[in-house]
């Protein structure tokens, strides 16, 4: 198998990995330490992409890995990661491994997911990514850090602040290079590498590669063992793939039928006003929606992901910017409200679901003009999608729906969110093991003085000076 116009990423014969039975961690030589961690979580069994890579990088060998979105590269990179790292210490402003990613959300789903695992190996996580307090940051890159997840933007700033260097890194992680390159980050990352030793491992994942990914490739690592599960231009089998044709007047109304099914939905818009605009729609036919895009603010941003992961929130209206950073199981139906621009956006956007073997569903909603281009878009991206005219009562959405229609009761934004829990302290007056001052007192168990009795009438309880008792007048400290 060969990429359309990069012979140099042309892929060994044994490409389709899945064709491979899936060992076990445990048989891929990895530290008993991480299998036993792995285990706890019910991970045991490898996914092609695991069992294809992370022999390979245990030795030490540069990496180039491809798969779909969903497809378990976090482990094929992370795992052997951490083994090469474990046993040292690094120090203070020096990692010895560095996991670039494009997004904030990407970088904290990979943190999420490897810290357990770098804790059973004594190794020191640290996130580093714009929109998160700096001074955090550079105390813990002063206290030490091993593995680094990081945005290029922050990293770059890191390095110039000399709060980071680059000197000592030994293991280079590059995930979603594809998508890196799209978003203009090439400079930065080459930068970056610029700045690393060239006797340190690269491994670079992504679900599809293109010419800037190879000028990646081509320039820093080193004789690369290529490993493929599938061809860069499909979808996982467990997907289905769907193109319904919608007048203009019968978009919301399908739209609002199609997110009021049961089950986790993530809905995609090309714009940030249009993830808010569709998102509000939805809320006011009573659907339970909120919006993710760039122009949110950190706090808010993890917010939403909170609430739709732990289903407070079961429908995430997003943009492309967050395609990349939506890591979550359970989403069984991607809807794609705007189509998207090229078929690469078509086919991360559809990571989204049937991701790690579960079945999933994407729905493209064209208007009648738009259904040439998205044949075309969809056989670029390699998938099979079916072609239908569909109303808002047609027996095809309510297959889907089944029968779930919005409520009609607008649902306020501020309702969507679990309240923040209330931090009660002890209330005044009650400290000391819960008795008022006076009396923790007198029976020993407070730290305050004992209380005075009150002075006898018609004189003091306690002169002020010594001037006082003698009636003479103060001196002042300037005229001593």
């Amino acid at each position: 198998m060969s990429l359309p116009d990069v012979p140099s990423l042309a892929l060994s014969t044994a490409d389709d990995l899945s064709l491979l039975p899936a060992p076990s961690f445990a048989d891929l030589g990895l530290p008993a330490a991480l299998v036993a961690r792995l285990s706890r979580d019910g991970l045991t069994t490898t996914f092609p992409i695991q069992s294809a890579t992370i022999p390979d990088a245990l030795a030490g060998r540069d990496v180039l890995g491809r798969g779909q979105t969903g497809s378990g590269k976090t482990l094929a990179f992370g795992l052997p990661l951490l083994s090469r790292l474990a046993g040292r210490r690094s120090e203070a402003r020096h990692p010895r491994g560095i996991v670039l990613v494009p997004t904030r959300e990407l970088a904290m789903q990979v943190h999420d997911a490897l810290e357990p695992l770098a804790h059973v190996m004594g190794l020191r996580l640290k996130l580093v990514a714009g929109g998160l307090p700096y001074a955090k940051q550079i105390q813990a890159l002063d206290r030490g850090v091993d593995v680094l997840v990081a945005t290029p933007g922050r990293l770059a700033d890191l390095v110039e602040r000399r709060s980071c260097n680059l000197s000592s890194v030994e293991v280079f992680v590059l995930d979603e290079a594809d998508h890196m390159c799209d978003m203009g980050f090439l400079p930065d990352v080459c930068g970056l590498l610029d700045q690393m030793p060239t006797s340190g491992q690269r491994l670079l994942f992504s679900a599809t590669l293109d010419r800037d990914v190879d000028t990646i490739v081509r320039t820093y690592l080193h004789d690369p063992v290529r490993h493929s599960t599938a061809d860069a231009g499909t979808t996982v089998t467990t997907m289905s793939h769907h193109v319904w044709l919608v007048k203009p007047a019968h978009k919301g109304p399908v739209t609002a039928a199609l997110a009021a099914r049961r089950g986790r939905t993530v809905v995609f818009v090309r714009t940030k006003l249009g993830a808010d605009r569709v998102a509000a729609q939805l809320r006011e036919q009573g659907v339970r929606a909120a919006a993710l895009h760039g122009g949110l603010a950190q706090g808010a941003r993890n917010r939403t992901l909170n609430a739709f992961r732990d289903g407070h929130v079961p429908v995430l209206v997003a943009t492309d910017v967050a395609a990349r950073g939506i890591h979550v199981d359970e989403v069984s139906l991607v809807l794609q409200v705007d189509p998207p621009a090229d078929h690469k956006d078509y086919l991360h956007r559809a990571g989204r679901t049937a991701r790690a073997g579960e079945e999933g569903m994407v729905i493209t909603l064209a208007l009648p003009h738009q259904r040439r281009t998205m044949e075309r878009l969809t056989g670029q991206a390699g998938v099979t999608a079916t072609t239908v005219p569909v109303g808002p009562h047609d027996e095809l959405l309510l297959g889907v729906t089944q029968g779930a229609m919005p409520s009609g009761v607008p649902v306020q934004e501020q309702d969507l969110f679990p309240p923040k829990p209330v931090r009660r302290g002890a209330p005044r007056g009650r400290r000391n093991g819960g008795l008022p001052r006076d009396r923790a007192a007198r029976d020993g168990r407070g730290q305050g003085r004992p209380r005075r009795e009150p002075a006898a009438a018609g004189r003091r309880s306690t002169p002020r000076s010594g001037a006082a008792r003698t009636g003479a007048r103060p001196t002042s400290r300037r005229g001593r």
